[in-house]
């Protein structure tokens, strides 16, 4: 189950990161009861709990509409105020009076999420309105399990739209691809001298005018998607590597030792066995007895 919870929030991670520009450390705005689950379950340190859920490095963040939402609570709430007020960062909400921390979040989310905020909540409301807004990834605990929901069909539905709005051309290119292809014309009116009344001359013009026109819409999708590789994610493409060079070697024979050299003789000739001398005592012990 967990190999598969990573893998769920891979995906998810990597849907933002393609999608929305999400970028690491990523930043997590926390709401009150977030923090008082991570601080009642112990999930401790923050940011590395937090971190692995998400597949990275994170910044905590919190409002000080949030912290004073939490003072109000009472002494239930006393552990997750300090640690709202040491361990996450503020972000600036620019708030004279005090407002709810939902309404607070929802301000700084903004429609377009520009700032790109995780936002991790238990409140199931706020998660539903969340939802309605593209570009905003909630996470939420669960236990001692932290979850990170999937993208609404309302947030996939504003990517696909936005992509196929990509491939068309706006009023502002329209008119400046006219005007490219007109300025071409014209330099080759003037180099060929073309008369208006022939009409040989005339299907010339309007055959080159389609040839430019349409080599201008090359070139300008051609920059376009150079800009949208640059300034999009790149991954790195896996590439057939070569063989290793230490297995294409030859094997080196091996050399066998030679005995006789080993022995110190050169001459090749096998060294004589040392010869047995035989005890005589016993027999001439026998002969003086006898």
């Amino acid at each position: 189950m967990r190999l598969k919870k990573q893998k769920r929030h891979r995906r998810v991670v990597r849907f933002y990161t393609a999608c929305f520009g999400f970028r690491e450390p990523f930043k997590v705005m926390c709401d009150g009861t977030f923090i008082h689950h991570l601080v009642s379950n112990k999930l401790v340190p923050f940011e590395k709990v937090v971190g692995n859920a998400l597949g990275g490095s994170v910044k905590l963040f919190t409002t000080r509409c949030v912290i004073g939402e939490l003072q109000v609570l009472g002494r239930e709430y006393g552990g997750s105020c300090n640690a709202a007020c040491k361990e996450f960062k503020i972000a600036s909400c620019d708030h004279e009076k005090r407002v709810t921390a939902v309404a607070c979040i929802m301000q700084i989310i903004g429609e377009k999420n520009t700032d790109h905020f995780f936002v991790g909540t238990q409140d199931f409301e706020m998660r539903q309105k969340l939802k309605e807004i593209p570009g905003v990834p909630v996470l939420y605990g669960l236990r001692t399990a932290l979850l990170l929901e999937q993208p609404s069909t309302h947030q996939r539905d504003f990517v696909k739209s936005s992509e196929e709005s990509r491939l068309h051309m706006t009023d502002l290119e329209l008119q400046m691809l006219k005007k490219r292809t007109m300025e071409r014309l014209s330099a080759v009116e003037a180099e060929e001298e073309l008369k208006p009344d022939d009409a040989e001359n005339q299907i010339d013009k309007d055959i080159k005018y389609q040839i430019l026109a349409t080599q201008s819409v090359v070139e300008r999708e051609a920059e376009r998607r150079k800009m949208q590789t640059e300034d999009g994610p790149r991954f790195k493409r896996k590439r057939a590597k070569g063989p290793n060079p230490l297995s294409c070697l030859k094997k080196k024979k091996r050399l066998e030792p030679n005995p006789n050299k080993a022995n110190g003789d050169d001459s090749g000739t096998r060294s004589r066995s040392r010869k047995r001398k035989r005890s005589r005592g016993k027999s001439a012990s026998k002969n003086s007895d006898d």
